[in-house]
């Protein structure tokens, strides 16, 4: 089948494209960088395409700016997809998106909206945070790591992009379905793990970030559900790998 990837030059879409390739599939790129851009709809053209799947993304932590961005992105790709009869619409979102829309996490939860509202047959993936994002936004001071404090059950952004293909290629289930790590931990604790396999020995602190985003990074928002698809690695092992 044509599994059209938008945000595919993005960390996690460079994994999907790879996982659909290695799954027998076609792959049809979708970013700006490859001259089709998702706000304006310039460029984007869905024909013979038999799935979407969406992990295109914007750098803002401003709910404003996320909103923005997912609402026009996300209209244009579900116009193109039903004026070419896409048979499965498969987006990332973000496992805790809905219940705390704040900064970045607004703009999913919109996309969520439009997605569920829409005439393309669709499954939502919330995944939970990745490991690789441990060492992303670590800010550094000193010799020191920091992280904001946060309770989640982080899974390896490879696993993820697997499971969205997997998706794809099924029938569409019309619901949001969650997948997570095997191990409840901090993400500070990911990078504490991630340093110790590097051979690295830097001190990692949490901070408390304020306000309601803050609080539902801390009390267990991120947390899945109990029906969510639990997956391999286990952070050592990724860390290690």
């Amino acid at each position: 089948m044509l599994i059209a990837v938008a945000g595919a030059t993005g960390a996690v879409g460079v994994r999907v494209i790879r996982q659909a390739e290695l799954a027998g599939h076609e792959t049809l790129p979708i970013a700006r960088s490859l001259g089709i851009d998702l706000l304006s709809g310039e460029g984007l053209r869905l024909d013979g395409v038999d799935a979407v799947i969406d992990v295109s993304g914007v750098t803002a932590t401003s709910a404003r700016k996320s909103v923005a961005f997912f609402t026009r992105a996300t209209q244009n790709l579900l116009r193109a997809a039903r004026e070419a009869e896409v048979k499965h619409y498969v987006p990332l979102s973000i496992v805790g998106a809905t219940k705390a829309p704040h900064g970045y996490y607004a703009g999913k939860a919109r996309q969520e909206e439009l997605v569920a509202a829409g005439s393309v047959p669709w499954t939502v993936l919330r995944a939970t945070q990745f490991f690789e994002f441990a060492e992303q936004y670590a800010v550094k001071t000193g010799p020191w790591r920091a992280l904001p404090e946060m309770r989640c059950q982080p899974v390896a952004a490879e696993t993820v992009a697997e499971r969205l293909v997997e998706l794809a290629s099924e029938f569409s289930q019309r619901q949001a379905l969650e997948t997570a790590g095997p191990d409840r931990m901090s993400m500070a604790d990911v990078l504490r793990t991630r340093l110790a396999a590097k051979g690295e020995s830097r001190r990692v602190v949490e901070l408390a970030l304020p306000g309601a985003f803050g609080r539902a990074l801390r009390d267990g928002t991120l947390i899945p559900s109990s029906k969510a698809l639990i997956a391999g690695p286990s952070c050592a092992e990724w860390a290690r790998a």
